[in-house]
């Protein structure tokens, strides 16, 4: 198949890019030459911004896969160029698209976030902008493309290259052992997945021009934090020492949830986007290698990067912990 990656240098586009490549399919990579210019160079580079450069996609393609669409006003941009030049158009939508709820098992099916303003380009223009945007984004593809629109909804991508810290942060603080600062009592759900699974269901949806809207994100029945935490323990041969805390005191101290303390969300609203139902998907070809080889893989590039010298937007100060520890 002749496929064409809006983006497909960086993190979740650099994997869907690799498994395309092990998969024999032809590539072509159109991105602004910012990330990895030079990555895969057997793949079809076209430089070039879909704002400005559209028109430099003159070939056709079986799929477009749209790995980095935000805003409406510029995925329409690329959708109607490319009505007449793909048979189909997946798009890499976000599990954030759901309406704020505390129910659990969040299928396809569930209500969508709507904004007040639907003309913003303002991430931080109202608390659900990111995922009201992205359901503009959504809508977008599916008036254009119909049913040969392909709607995938992550949840939280993790692995090797992820440039967020999220969830890799707990890694190498649990390889170092001692007394860690651990959120709640350990049973906060932590639902993930592996950004190379992600991709290996991407390119079969691609392959079999499979339409419709698939949640994408770990297990139904998510593992619990302290049973994540105990399989990196074991994963890294480390004897940590976990402090876990109240929600309470975690709120009365200030520490910020979800970037400050990854994987912490104190809110039923938390519990239930870590809790997503993916038995359509699963049902269509999603599948999971174990978790410690996750583990294993993402220390590995973490380690190759020398990760303890690099700063991250995510992850608690080792300086800061170890003051919250001196109060417990």
């Amino acid at each position: 198949m002749k496929i064409l990656i809006i983006g497909g240098t960086r993190f979740v586009g650099r994997a869907i890019s690799e498994s395309l490549l092990a998969h024999g399919h032809s590539l072509t990579l159109f991105h602004r030459g910012k990330t990895n210019p030079d990555y895969l160079p057997e793949a079809t580079h076209v430089i070039g911004d879909r704002e400005t450069d559209i028109e430099r996609l003159t070939g056709t393609w079986d799929v477009v896969i749209d790995t980095c669409g935000y805003y409406p006003r510029i995925v329409k941009i690329s959708a109607n160029h490319l009505q007449d030049k793909v048979k189909h158009y997946l798009f890499i939508s976000t599990i954030s698209v759901y309406s704020s709820t505390s129910e659990l098992g969040i299928t396809e099916a569930a209500p969508l976030q709507q904004l007040d303003d639907p003309t913003t380009e303002d991430m931080q223009s109202e608390e659900n902008a990111y995922g009201g945007l992205k359901v503009l984004c959504e809508n977008v593809v599916t008036s254009v493309y119909g049913d040969r629109s392909i709607i995938v909804r992550p949840g939280l991508i993790v692995g090797p290259y992820d440039p967020t810290n999220r969830f890799t942060y707990w890694l190498p603080r649990i390889r170092k052992s001692g007394r860690i600062l651990a959120p709640g009592d350990g049973s906060m759900p932590s639902q993930f997945i592996d950004v190379r699974d992600l991709a290996e269901f991407t390119v079969h949806l691609a392959e079999k021009g499979q339409h419709g809207v698939f949640n994408a994100t770990g297990p139904s029945d998510p593992i619990r934090l302290d049973t994540l935490f105990s399989i990196v323990a074991d994963t890294t041969g480390s004897s940590p020492d976990f402090v876990w805390t109240t929600d309470d005191w975690l709120q009365q101290n200030e520490i910020g949830p979800w970037m400050e303390m990854p994987l912490w969300i104190p809110s039923p609203e938390g519990r239930a986007l870590m809790s997503v139902n993916v038995s359509h998907s699963i049902s269509h070809g999603l599948q999971y290698r174990p978790v410690p080889e996750t583990i294993r893989d993402t220390l590995d590039w973490y380690d190759s990067i020398n990760g303890d010298d690099q700063e991250w937007p995510a992850g608690m100060d080792l300086d800061k912990e170890k003051t919250l520890l001196d109060q417990i």
